[in-house]
């Protein structure tokens, strides 16, 4: 196992890390950064649990490897709160209901955040299309196209 260090920031946080080449950035963010909102579901870019922001652009975390986000930039759910105050698409998804046992949430935020940033008036078409590499097993996924819908709504007003 080969080591390298990386330098990224993390929900604006600069960090220099040593990491293995085998690691997942899902399992750095987790284990190594304690930022335990990201969840592991499948472990094989299929669920959606594990999405976080890129560059801007929702990725698997699971499917990338930590020397990979060498200076790049990464959100994750606890980066869409802004000095403590919930986001419109967080705040949307606890006021609608949007979430059941909360695992799948962070994901459905995360690709929400970043549909709604891409296009700020979808229709519902749009959300579920953008939403459907993202699985719950909760719910019906109405209230969670509900809360997107609301955090557009948020937003416009902002």
């Amino acid at each position: 196992m080969s080591k390298k260090q990386i330098k990224t920031t993390v929900n604006g946080t600069e960090h220099e890390i040593l990491v293995d080449s085998t690691w997942t950035l899902l399992e750095t963010l987790r284990d190594h950064l304690q930022l335990t909102g990201t969840k592991e579901g499948c472990s094989n870019g299929n669920c959606g649990a594990c999405v976080v922001l890129v560059d801007g652009k929702t990725s698997c975390s699971c499917l990338v490897l930590a020397p990979e986000i060498d200076g790049l930039e990464v959100t994750t759910v606890e980066g869409l709160a802004d000095h403590g105050h919930l986001s419109p698409v967080q705040d949307a998804f606890v006021e609608n209901s949007g979430l059941q046992c909360g695992f799948c949430t962070p994901g459905f935020m995360i690709a929400a955040t970043a549909l709604l940033t891409e296009n700020s008036n979808p229709s519902e078409g749009e959300i579920r299309l953008k939403l459907a590499g993202n699985l719950c097993r909760c719910t019906g996924y109405d209230k969670i196209v509900r809360s997107v819908q609301d955090a557009a709504e948020r937003l416009s007003k902002t």
